[in-house]
């Protein structure tokens, strides 16, 4: 959710410290604000409400020598978001300055206790609490790095925070506990900050603090709980591929330019993980073939598409190696009592790896000690969950920018098809089902390609939904999961409310919401459900419901108020993959149409890292 940049540089930071918050625009946010410790030493900021355009036309108008800084993106938790008091920097007595991702949980009653002591509170938010206490923590120590940590031990909850203080002025502090947070190491500067996107333009070299790490960034260099650089080698990484990845190029919206990359984005997740029609178990890791061996159920942890991805992986598993799955939301996983079988495998599923709810249930699964082994399926190296996982799988589906998730959702599905044929080999997988999966997964990329060339068709179909304030999307199977997430993707960018039904259920409830001015979209790809789901549309159909159908088949025998989008003639293993392309086509036209914001739509965030 929110974003951190920090930078200390032989140049000036402002410019910097903005590019760094505009490639962290997709995060989602609500203000944004600098600070810098000037020539003088002092401290200085400029806040305001809105885009960071308008923070860098703010800055334009008065620049702030420094070359040191900290800024912020905020996506609001406590207090209004249309207050710029309640933007960050905040700061204490003119000395601290504090940006700061997460929810302190005790927040008020430290509030309380500082009142008593004199401090004065400008904000609503939790986080000026932070900065307070820290200059309070200071000036009884008289040392900064004593002070910061004196802090951290009176909080209770989730942070990530970069510290600044005018009687330090040559370095930042900071410090992670359940909140993301990477260093950046350049030359002449270094860097902090919450994703690694913000300082793709400056450097590929990067530290990932572990919890409750604390760290300096100075000019001459970065140390990590004391330990210099020469002395951290081994934990910087070099990222692969170029900044320009994360540009939209010639696409309208990073959405539009990440559902063409899908092709290729399959391509990338493939490449190296299957081998003569075989998939390679050591790709999961070294220690995957000896986990696989005894793994006799499967516990599957997401939160939104990641879930829903999960959700097809459950027909999958059951199906192809009689392995009992169970998917479930992280947010109601993490709180409830469990009652695992023996040798259950826990696979987690995230984009940025650092989703704040599926994070704590792979946490408080590891302290129950019953699961066999963790793995994760996630998009960025480094990330908390990857590193904390026993086993894991990057989807390798490049830097995603847009809210509403696309190409990771179906690398996402092929990894999982990957993970289902790797366990299935030592579950009595035949051979032969192997070679039908992989040669099916190679077809992947082809089969998506021939459903882009429907663009233009679902643009124009996209009208119709323009004036539509409700839509039904209907699947059966393994397509149920996608019709879910086909009304996801459409609610969460176009604001239309959608459902996704199995259709199944339509005489249950659903049908009475059905006439002429209620779109249905129905996934029904030739498979053993087919004859189901023509009566499922004839009930709509006898209702004067508009249908929109996805199909490769013809003559579905359903003929009033029909408009068919003839797919192409998938494997049905792949075909929940393939079915979802056209879904999220629909969605980004109509919000296109809209006008809506289709990259960063309101309320909501890319990387969910708070409760």
């Amino acid at each position: 959710m929110c974003g951190i940049v920090g930078v200390v540089s032989t140049r000036p930071v402002g410019y910097i410290m903005l590019e760094g918050l505009q490639r962290l625009e997709y995060r989602g946010y609500d203000s944004a604000g600098l600070a810098v410790v000037n020539a003088a030493g002092d401290l200085e900021r400029i806040r305001r409400v809105g885009k960071v355009s308008e923070l860098r036309d703010a800055y334009t108008a008065n620049p702030l020598a420094g070359q040191m800084g900290i800024a912020h993106t905020r996506w609001a938790t406590h207090g209004k978001p249309s207050m710029v008091e309640n933007a960050h920097p905040h700061f204490s007595s003119s000395r601290v300055g504090v940006v700061h991702n997460g929810i302190i949980e005790n927040y008020d009653a430290l509030r309380t206790e500082l009142r008593a002591e004199g401090y004065v509170f400008e904000s609503q938010t939790d986080t000026e609490v932070l900065a307070h206490l820290i200059d309070r923590e200071v000036a009884r120590s008289g040392d900064l790095v004593t002070g910061v940590r004196s802090t951290v031990t009176l909080l209770s909850g989730a942070y990530a925070m970069a510290v600044i203080h005018s009687e330090y002025p040559d370095r930042i502090i900071a410090l992670r506990s359940g909140s993301p947070l990477v260093v950046g190491v350049g030359i002449g500067e270094n860097f902090v900050a919450s994703d690694v996107h913000a300082l793709r333009s400056f450097t590929d070299k990067f530290v990932y603090p572990d919890e409750n790490e604390l760290v300096e960034i100075r000019l001459d260099g970065v140390s990590v709980e004391g330990r210099p650089m020469a002395e951290l080698a081994e934990r910087v990484v070099t990222l692969r591929g170029q900044p320009g990845d994360s540009d939209r190029g010639n696409f309208r919206h990073y959405m539009q330019k990440e559902i063409f990359e899908q092709p290729d984005s399959i391509r990338a997740t493939l490449q190296g993980r299957m081998t003569n029609r075989h998939v390679l178990q050591h790709a999961f890791g070294a220690e995957a073939e000896s986990v696989f061996n005894h793994v006799r159920a499967i516990q599957i942890i997401a939160c939104g598409t990641s879930f829903y991805a999960g959700m097809v992986a459950r027909y999958w598993f059951e199906r192809h190696t009689g392995i009992p799955c169970q998917v479930e939301i992280a947010s109601e996983f993490r709180y409830r009592t469990v009652a695992p079988l023996e040798g259950t495998l826990l696979v987690t599923i995230s984009q940025s790896g650092e989703t704040a709810d599926t994070l704590e249930a792979l946490r408080n699964a590891k302290d129950d000690g019953r699961y066999l082994a963790s793995l994760t399926l996630c998009n960025v190296p480094g990330s908390t969950l990857v590193r904390e996982s026993d086993l894991s799988l990057m989807i390798e589906a490049g830097p995603e920018i847009g809210v509403a998730s696309t190409k990771a959702f179906t690398t996402q599905l092929a990894d999982l098809l990957l993970l289902v044929v790797a366990i299935g080999k030592v579950n009595g997988l035949a051979e032969s089902d192997e070679t039908q999966i992989v040669e099916s997964l190679e077809q992947l990329p082809r089969f998506i390609e021939q459903v882009l060339t429907l663009d233009e068709e679902i643009s124009r179909i996209s009208e119709r939904f323009l004036h539509k304030h409700h839509a039904l999307f209907l699947g059966r199977g393994e397509h149920y999961p996608v019709a879910l997430e086909g009304a996801l993707k459409l609610k969460e960018i176009s604001y239309v409310h959608a459902e996704g039904y199995a259709a199944g259920e339509l005489k249950h409830g659903p049908l009475a919401l059905v006439d002429e001015e209620m779109p249905v979209v129905a996934v029904a790809p030739n498979d053993e459900l087919l004859e189901k789901v023509k009566s499922n549309l004839q009930e709509v159909s006898a209702r004067g419901g508009q249908l929109y159908i996805l199909s490769h088949m013809e003559d579905l025998e359903v003929t009033e108020g029909v408009t068919h989008i003839q797919m192409p003639d998938c494997p049905q293993i792949i075909s929940p993959i393939v079915y979802t392309v056209p879904l999220q086509l629909l969605a980004y036209h109509v919000a296109v149409l809209k006008g809506t914001d289709v990259d960063q739509p309101r309320n909501l965030a890319k990387s969910v890292t708070v409760e």
